[in-house]
Parts: C-alpha cells; sequence; structure tokens
C-alpha cells in the first residue's frame, strides 16, 4: 500500500522521463511527517492519524503538511494544544520541490547544498537522486535536524545534515557545491553561499514576502547572475531563532476601527492583497513587511495593511465601487499600493517576473527589466 501511494504520487507529480519520478516513488513520505496541524475553525489543531489509510492519504496527496507552528512542533505537541502565531516549518509539497529541483538543472555527479532541511523529506529526494555523499542539508533548528537524520536513517539515507544558520556563515567544513536549493526565502542572498557555490556553480531561493523565484549561475567576480523565474513559488522565511519577531498584529486589529489621519477616495475596487500574488510580490519588494487582513460579507469588502512602523490602511467599498481609504502612521501604505497598481494599468504588466538578477559578491541583490530596477 505504502509504495503504491508513493508511485501514484510520482505519477502525479512528475513526467515519466524526470529523473526525480523515482526518488518520488521510493521515498516514504509519511515517515518525515507522523503529526501536523491543520487549521480548523480558526485554531491550530494537531493531527494525528487514527489510521494507516488516513495517514497516507495525508501524506501523500500533493500539499504541504504543516509540522511546526512558532515554536512549537507537532512531534511534541499535546492533543489539546492549539498554538497561535505563524508557521515555521513543513513538509513541502513534493511539485514544489520538484520544481525547485529541476530549475537547479541538477547533473548527475552534482554536489548539493539543501538549505532548510525541514522534515527531511526533500533531502531524501535529492540522496535518491544523487547518493547520500553528495548531499549536504542545514536547518537552523536542532530538533528538526536530529529528527531528519534519525528518519534518513530509517530508510537507508545518511547525507550530511547539520545544524546552521544558513544565512550566516556555513560550516568550515563545507567545502564547495555545485548547486543550492533553498526552501526558505530570504530577502537578499546570504554571502556564504556565494563563498561555497563553485565557479560553475547554480543557486536556486525564493524573495521572501514574495512568491518571486530566483535562479542565478556564479559569476567570475565571486557574484551570481540570473533571472526572476515566471514560475511562482511560495516558502517561509528563513529564521534565526526559536520563532520570528513579532508581527504588528494588535496594529491590524486596531486598523479595522480607526478613523485615520487620512481619509481619501481611492481609484481602484479593494483588493485582497495577500491572494494576488503578482501585485503582493511588488508590494513586497517596494515596502517589506506589511501585514495583510481581508473580509468580505456579501458585497461589502474590507481590506486592512500595517506595517511595524506604525503605518496602517483600510479601504472599504462595496463590490467593485472605488473604496474610503483610511490611513495612518509615517507612510501610506494604500497609496503605494495605488501607485503599483497605477503602473500595471499602465503598461500592462508588472516588472518584476523576468527580470534579471545580479547579485554582487557582498549579497546585494540588483532585480532590473526595462526601466524598473531595485537593489535589496
Amino acid at each position: 500500500m505504502i509504495w503504491e501511494a508513493a508511485a501514484a504520487l510520482a505519477d502525479r507529480t512528475a513526467h515519466r522521463s524526470s529523473r526525480w519520478r523515482d526518488p518520488l516513488a521510493r521515498t516514504p513520505r509519511h515517515l518525515f511527517v507522523p503529526r501536523w496541524w491543520e487549521m480548523e475553525e480558526g485554531r491550530w489543531t494537531l493531527r494525528e492519524p487514527a489510521s494507516d489509510e488516513e495517514w497516507l492519504s495525508a501524506a501523500y496527496r500533493d500539499r504541504s503538511l504543516i509540522t511546526r507552528i512558532g515554536p512549537l512542533h507537532a512531534d511534541r505537541a499535546k492533543v489539546d494544544d492549539h498554538p497561535t502565531g505563524r508557521p515555521t516549518s513543513s513538509a513541502t509539497l513534493p511539485s514544489l520541490l520538484v520544481t525547485m529541483y529541476r530549475h537547479a538543472r541538477i547533473d548527475d555527479g552534482a554536489t548539493l547544498l539543501d538549505v532548510g532541511t525541514g522534515s527531511g523529506y526533500g533531502t531524501a529526494l535529492a540522496a535518491h537522486r544523487l547518493g547520500s555523499h553528495a548531499v549536504t542539508s542545514v536547518d537552523i533548528d536542532g530538533y528538526l535536524v536530529q529528527a531528519a537524520r534519525e528518519r534518513l536513517d530509517a530508510i537507508g539515507l545518511h547525507p550530511t545534515v547539520e545544524t546552521v544558520d544558513a544565512t550566516g556563515p556555513l560550516p568550515a567544513d563545507a567545502g564547495q557545491v555545485d548547486r543550492i536549493v533553498a526552501t526558505v526565502a530570504v530577502r537578499s542572498i546570504p554571502t556564504s553561499w556565494l563563498t561555497v557555490l563553485s565557479p560553475s556553480g547554480r543557486l536556486v531561493t525564493t524573495l521572501a514576502g514574495t512568491s518571486l523565484l530566483v535562479t542565478a549561475d556564479k559569476a567570475a567576480d565571486g557574484g551570481a547572475v540570473g533571472r526572476v523565474e515566471w514560475e511562482r513559488a511560495g516558502f517561509m522565511p528563513a529564521r534565526n531563532g526559536e520563532d520570528y519577531p513579532s508581527v504588528p498584529s494588535a496594529l491590524l486589529a486596531a486598523a479595522h476601527d480607526q478613523d485615520g489621519e487620512q481619509v481619501t477616495t481611492g481609484p481602484y475596487p479593494v483588493v485582497d492583497v495577500a491572494n494576488a500574488w503578482d501585485l503582493d510580490s511588488m508590494l513586497g519588494l517596494t515596502a517589506p513587511g506589511i501585514e495583510h487582513a481581508y473580509h468580505q460579507a456579501g458585497e461589502r469588502r474590507i481590506a486592512v495593511m500595517a506595517h511595524a512602523d506604525g503605518s496602517w490602511a483600510r479601504a472599504t467599498a462595496t463590490g467593485s465601487e472605488r473604496p474610503t481609504v483610511r490611513q495612518g502612521g509615517p507612510r501610506r501604505l494604500w497609496d503605494v499600493l495605488d501607485e503599483i497598481r497605477g503602473y500595471w494599468l499602465q503598461h500592462g504588466e508588472l516588472p518584476v517576473r523576468g527580470a534579471r538578477v545580479r547579485i554582487m559578491p557582498d549579497g546585494r541583490t540588483r532585480l532590473a527589466r526595462g526601466t524598473w530596477h531595485t537593489t535589496l
């Protein structure tokens, strides 16, 4: 039953000629996610399968399974725990892992640095594909690393798995690698990645706060050059501790009722920014760190934005009418959003997808397309 489920997942996830089809069919994903979190009635609830059928049904779907909320891992939780906060680790949906590996153009005999061990499932796919000796995986979470090691060992795979903050210095014995694939998102490329990337190396990552997938090849000056791919991909941002810094949830909640320092009529209908991927990505580059909330009751639509600097905005409208926009704090967040929407209407698209990427040796990352450019 297990191998039939894994083979069915491989059929759904990879083309029959893909070199990732066999690793998908050979890797028992359920062993890497014995328990997970699901949102139920507005709160996180532990899922511990009551039967093998339930376990296999969940594990061999092409979906992400959330394994950690804030600092609480599902493995260590009690049935009546209902943690609050943001997801901090997951078993990534297999098709997205394959997408990342495909963009890395991994050749036979290549060595790989897997940034973001998580459940260890993606590490297992890579070790099946390349051999354990060719794969190094790192994660900031010591428990995740230990659990992944044990689960990898249990299926006969023994890649190097280490507890490391991959946004900082990597272990001195890491050597050089041919490919880096990150299943955590970063704002700019860590210099340590450039240091360990071989002269003919290639890296694949996503930019934090966006759905932008970046591929880049090592350059002669020690940096890298590449592009923003047209495909979308989203990962949790890399963290530097047990949890992410606090977000302006109190301000976001308060913004639902405040009168505002400025009240205007917006030129465009209310939009659910967080689910408008291209718009959200452009805003994430222009004004990173904004939190969003969106509510719709019948034709009544409300969108709220807040930032840790104290800025907030609330747009309210019926249907597609022009909204009433209330804003406060040091910046006018909805105005920033409307400028991006105006660019979109004027040019027919946003410039970021397909943009050229130039990563400097110090990690600064420049995106450019046509006359538009930004440096992270």
